[in-house]
């Protein structure tokens, strides 16, 4: 409470500053008072945090923030007539006018809001059960507490949304069975990778999860299977309010998953804060069995990283007048990660013989067997600073909208390798230090004209530019390598729209032109100078990306959905830097500087229907891909024990698959949010024999079929049960076939508190099933597993808190744009 009543004193000190700056400067001797209770006219409740002004005609001459209580005073007013605002979101303006003298001094007011007619939804409060819906371009996701309990980060929340999936050893993430997906936060690019900014998030702190498969004209083209867009949790409400939401995960290890919510709305200004915290140690296993002719081989994998990461988001909405809105906020991310591990390869055979090349000839050496361990210390830095003005037009619907955003973002990492190889017994010791800095600004202008009632023209240009610049230091005894890059990319677009709705129809048409410029320069010394080289990448393209979409709605129950965009994928750093990413005994990653972009054309087909007991919403698609990005393995020419991980462009190639899902309430106790999804592609491209080294040409047809059902059971207004099932078909590369993965979660909740606290339990994995298993039969037969702490306990708790009606700012455009973009796409 102390807390509260000196955050309002302190805003309502502000607002007396800034009155006073607006108001003619007079010596402080005005001996006129006004005081009185703010309250709500139907309940006659006090209505805490309301904000009081005073105006002499159209100046502020002073003002106020009424207590817990309702009351409020306001002092230092000249013996005149002045006249009294009274405003609380939720409620209609209150003015009234009123008179100071000599005769009589002060004056005293008892004042009653009434409710505005229009019931304002809640955005504040964490729902039960997530739920989904259907929009024209996207789906989204809105997060409930059954999701939140799922795991402690973005990455855990993910797996168990409809058509995407997470890959549990890799963390990569995938979207309707492809992993060339961009991941955005409130409509805005990170410069962090998207497997490791998905463990940085705590789930607490997710509000919405937004897929949009086919983004038009107006988004941002990069990204072949569509777009995710995570936001955050943002409070709307007017005066002091909050929530928080914290709990514990049991697995190997505790871990932690904390979120704090607050937000104070006090006349034109918003202010609101997000912090959320995310510790835990996660521990991996697994094997591989290899069969490589000659160097058969059973290799074993240990993992252990120790994980802090803190998320805090800051920002300000000030709505200066009716038509003109400024926000800014901050979003800083800061993980620390300790890793250690280790892996070692037991060779079948330790007495085969075979050819090795070095400097000096061809010699003899056996087969030993081999141990690596390491340990790993991992910083990373984000900032991202955001600032938006929007304008609205006298003409309603007619806006302009720029925005500027700008992030950096800074990464440390310190590898220790100990290499040991037995039989005799050797030792090697090397240490790899990673300096990576990354600047990004991106520039944005939206237009939108309404040129009727029914059609309408949306316009806008759009900048980014990113540089980054890495160091890569390998040193390893009297050994040293120096590796570094620098990464500058340039991107400028513009885009126009034209929507039409005419009877039953509606349509829109866009273009979006892009210019992309990029120079890579990578660079490589050693104290072995045969390993001194230099590498140049350039490419500029100008490309057009066409959409078209159209809905047909028949009825208010019935709708369909046509649309169809041009994509593209651009290689990433990691995917294009020829440097180590990463190493073990057997393999290396890296990336391919060679590669070319690929570009998508993606139609889909949806039809949405809504019934009494719910929605369904099933769809169809295709793509037509040219110069496919995928994964690629070949020997090492430097280790004939290590194969290279990179990347390489395959031929052109066709995907479809068919979707479904549904959020339907099948009694007063039973309802069901339910998925399932079949996809069908057929993967092309070059492996390397491993006997020949020759490269030999390769397909394989693929059909992955996916399902999730969350059902949750009402006994009581308090008590909750959810039952949670998910099912991962095999999948299908052209080196090896993941095996299908399935798992069951039981939960419950039960609110306290008069319903603003939620307690939540939850068992994953009850039967133990979850692990990533597969067979190879290229370029050898080799097969394995991993695992990981699937089967965890999770106790939660989330509580709303925050005084007056509890009742939630309409959002404006701003806010919107964190859900849906703009500014050329804000993607």
């Amino acid at each position: 409470m102390k807390f509260k009543i000196f955050i309002a004193c302190m805003l309502a000190h502000f607002a007396n500053l800034s009155a006073q700056t607006s108001a003619p400067t007079t010596v402080n001797t005005n001996p006129g008072t006004l005081s009185g209770k703010v309250v709500d006219k139907k309940t006659n409740e006090s209505i805490p945090y309301a904000s009081v002004t005073v105006k002499d005609g159209t100046t502020v001459v002073s003002g106020a923030i009424t207590k817990e209580n309702g009351s409020f005073i306001v002092t230092n007013l000249t013996l005149k007539e002045l006249t009294v605002e009274v405003q609380f979101m939720g409620y209609k303006k209150y003015t009234k006018n009123f008179s100071l003298s000599n005769n009589d001094k002060s004056a005293n007011l008892n004042i009653a809001l009434e409710e505005e007619a229009t019931q304002l939804d809640e955005v504040s409060v964490v729902k039960e059960r997530s739920t989904i819906e259907q929009k024209i371009d996207r789906k989204v996701v809105n997060v409930g507490k059954d999701l939140i309990a799922s795991g402690t980060t973005a990455s855990e929340i993910l797996n168990n949304v409809p058509t995407v999936s997470i890959d549990p050893q890799t963390k990569e993430l995938s979207l309707r069975g492809n992993s060339n997906v961009r991941v955005l936060i409130d409509g805005k690019p990170s410069n962090i990778e998207a497997s490791q900014l998905l463990q940085q998030i705590p789930s607490s702190s997710i509000k919405q999860v937004e897929l949009i498969t086919n983004p038009s004209a107006k988004y941002n083209p990069e990204g072949m299977s569509g777009i995710i867009n995570i936001i955050l949790h943002k409070n709307a409400n007017t005066g002091f309010n909050g929530s928080i939401n914290t709990g514990v995960t049991f697995g190997i290890t505790p871990k932690t998953n904390s979120a704090l919510n607050l937000n104070y709305k006090v006349g034109k200004v918003n202010f609101y804060t997000n912090y959320g915290f995310n510790h835990g140690i996660n521990a991996n296993h697994g094997n591989v069995n290899s069969f490589n002719p000659t160097r058969e081989s059973l290799q074993l994998f240990e993992f252990s990283n120790k994980n802090n990461s803190h998320l805090f988001k800051f920002g300000v909405d000030y709505y200066i007048d009716d038509k003109n809105t400024l926000s800014v906020y901050t979003n800083q991310n800061l993980t620390h990660v300790d890793g250690f591990g280790n892996s070692i390869v037991d060779y079948r055979d330790n007495n085969t013989i075979f050819f090795d090349d070095t400097p000096s000839g061809i010699i003899l050496r056996r087969n030993r067997d081999s141990r690596q361990d390491y340990n790993n210390e991992n910083e990373n830095k984000n900032q991202t600073y955001d600032l938006v003005y929007k304008h609205d037009f006298a003409k309603k619907g007619q806006t302009l909208e720029m925005q500027i955003n700008y992030s950096k973002t800074k990464n440390n990492e310190n590898t220790d390798y100990l290499d040991t190889v037995f039989e005799p017994t050797e030792s090697i010791q090397r240490d790899n230090i990673i300096e990576a800095k990354t600047d990004y600004t991106q520039i944005n202008l939206d237009y939108t004209h309404p040129l009727s009632e029914t059609a309408s023209i949306e316009t806008g240009a759009e900048s980014r530019i990113q540089s980054t610049g890495s160091n890569f230091n390998n040193v390893s005894g009297s050994y040293f390598a120096n590796n570094k890059f620098d990464f500058l990319r340039d991107i400028h677009a513009i885009y126009f729209n034209y929507k039409k709705q005419w009877g039953k129809w509606s349509g829109q048409i866009g273009a979006r032109a892009e210019s992309y410029s990029l120079k890579a320069d990578f660079e490589t010394k050693s104290t072995n100078t045969s390993e001194n080289a230099q590498k140049s990448v350039k490419d500029e393209i100008f490309t057009v990306y066409p959409s078209l979409f159209f809905t047909y709605a028949p009825s208010e129950k019935n709708s369909f959905n046509f649309n169809y965009s041009r994509r593209v994928d651009r290689p990433s750093i990691g995917q294009i830097n020829p440097i180590r990413e990463w190493t073990t005994l057997t393999v290396e990653s890296r990336g391919n500087p060679d590669l070319e972009p690929q570009f998508t054309n993606s139609f889909e087909a949806n039809y949405t229907r809504i019934s009494k007991i719910g929605s369904i919403t099933a769809g169809v698609f295709y793509r037509r891909i040219n110069d496919e990005i995928s994964r690629v393995s070949y020997n090492d020419p430097n280790d004939i024990n290590r194969r290279i991980l990179s990347f390489d462009n395959f031929k052109d190639n066709n995907a479809y698959g068919i979707e479904a899902n549904a959020n339907l309430k099948f009694t007063k106790w039973w309802s069901a949010n339910t998925s399932a999804d079949a996809y069908f592609k057929t993967v092309r491209g070059t492996v390397q024999n491993a006997n020949t080294n020759e490269y030999e040409y390769a397909e394989v047809d693929v059909t992955t079929f996916n399902a999730r059902i969350n059902n949750t059971f009402t006994a009581t207004k308090k008590l909750r049960f959810q039952l949670f099932g998910m099912y991962r078909g095999r999948d299908l590369s052209l080196q090896f076939a993941r095996k299908q993965m399935y798992k069951a979660d039981i939960g419950t909740t039960y609110n306290v508190f008069n319903n603003k606290g939620t307690i939540t339990l939850r068992y994953n994995d009850i039967f133990k099933n979850m692990r990533f298993a597969f067979d190879g039969s290229v370029p050898y037969k080799q097969n394995g597993a991993f695992y990981w702490e699937s089967q965890t306990f999770y106790v939660g708790f989330n509580y709303n808190f925050g005084g007056g009606k509890n009742r939630a700012l309409q959002r404006k455009q701003r806010d919107a744009n964190e859900t849906q973009g703009g500014g050329g796409g804000l993607f």
